[in-house]
């Protein structure tokens, strides 16, 4: 015979509630296997994988509609759980790079050692691009972001770059959630972004012709696309897909 659980045995193994599972079921993201003459719920080893995918998905922080769509769209479960490990060993990395930048910041601070911005912001360097920038926008242009930028604290300026990878991360579940570009869920987190673009200042307007100029970077240079692909490969076309509709659109 194989192996089954009632809904109060899965619930305690899943450290979630029965209440929780039920509702997954009112909404077809967790049928029971079987209804037992007591009205009991079961539900077999495939329930156990589903679940274990439904629970990852909700760790990346998509909605029950959005996984219902990832459901409904993604049969192969090995395929769908090679997804979702990829996202998870990203988002590992992620956190590495976060403690290892804070345990060198702690040690330093209780030493009475002198910090060094590259170990406290995990080497990022804005003036890599500084040649790139003078010849689009101009030397004023690299001049008045490079104020801005040296003009923010240290905590300020990873906030700046922790709220893109925020985004990109967004951007990287909707596409593995199989949303559309032209989405109200995947064109809100444009609006992030825009927002994003905007609050530091650039050459011009942030206008569509500028916003689109930004997105054929993010396919066409490689070190702009990594900040995408990174999470998922063809992130960096579906991110410049979204942002066209958005200019198309919006602007």
């Amino acid at each position: 015979m194989n192996a089954e659980w009632s809904i109060q045995e899965l619930a305690k193994v899943a450290r979630t509630t029965s209440r929780t599972l039920r509702h997954y079921g009112e909404l077809g993201l967790l049928p029971p296997t079987r209804i037992g003459s007591n009205g009991y719920r079961y539900y077999d080893q495939e329930s156990l994988v589903r679940l274990q995918r439904i629970l990852l998905l909700r760790e990346l922080g998509l909605g029950l509609p959005a996984i219902a769509e990832v459901l409904h769209g993604q049969k192969n479960t090995a395929a769908a759980l090679r997804t979702h490990l990829e996202l998870l060993k990203n988002e590992q990395d992620r956190i590495a790079r976060q403690i290892a930048s804070v345990q060198t910041t702690l040690r330093k601070t209780e030493a009475g050692e002198q910090l060094m911005a590259d170990e406290v912001f995990d080497g990022f360097d804005h003036t890599r691009y500084k040649d790139e920038v003078i010849e689009r926008w101009g030397q004023d242009a690299y001049e008045k972001g490079d104020r801005w930028w040296r003009s923010m604290s240290v905590a300020e300026q990873k906030a700046h770059i922790r709220t893109h990878e925020d985004i990109a991360a967004d951007y990287a579940r909707a596409h593995t959630a199989g949303l559309a570009a032209d989405s109200d869920e995947v064109q809100a987190i444009v609006q992030r972004h825009y927002d994003w673009i905007g609050s530091s200042p650039s050459g011009g307007p942030v206008n569509a012709q500028y916003f689109n100029g930004l997105a054929d970077m993010y396919v066409g240079d490689p070190r702009f696309a990594q900040n995408y692909d990174k999470y998922g490969e063809g992130n960096a076309e579906y991110v410049r897909a979204a942002i066209r509709v958005y200019s198309a659109t919006r602007l």
